[in-house]
């Protein structure tokens, strides 16, 4: 299983930061438009890089889960896009964001557990 933890902790971080710099002094509302579709779209490249997973006996259906997840994430993802550029009131839209973060860290670290179930499968683990 190939999992880029750390691609996706940094592509979050670069969200989180866009979606903050809302309320710093001298950012405007164009500018923070366009930085957080900047990071969205390092989010979506980052989720769509998951490329392998498990294929061994119990893990199968966790990785169907997973991909699920996944899809259903990339498909918010990709919903809030407009809504970023047209949106009149911004702040419901980078609430939603806040909480899309939140949800992608926690597939994120479904992910990461899924990978080290299946090293610990390979290697035979503690039983």
């Amino acid at each position: 299983m190939t999992v880029t933890t750390t691609g996706m902790s940094s592509a979050l971080q670069g969200l989180r930061r866009a979606l903050e710099s809302l309320n710093e002094p001298g950012v405007s509302e164009g500018s923070w438009r366009w930085a957080v579709r900047q990071q969205m779209a390092r989010v979506r490249d980052t989720l769509l890089e998951e490329a392998q997973y498990a294929d061994e006996g119990w893990l199968i259906a966790r990785t169907g889960s997973v991909l699920r997840e996944r899809t259903a994430l990339l498909g918010r993802l990709s919903a809030l896009g407009p809504a970023v550029l047209e949106s009149l009131d911004v702040e419901p839209v980078r609430a939603e964001l806040d909480r899309l973060v939140v949800d992608i860290g926690r597939h994120a670290q479904r992910l990461h557990d899924l990978a080290y179930d299946e090293v610990e499968l390979e290697l035979g683990g503690s039983e």
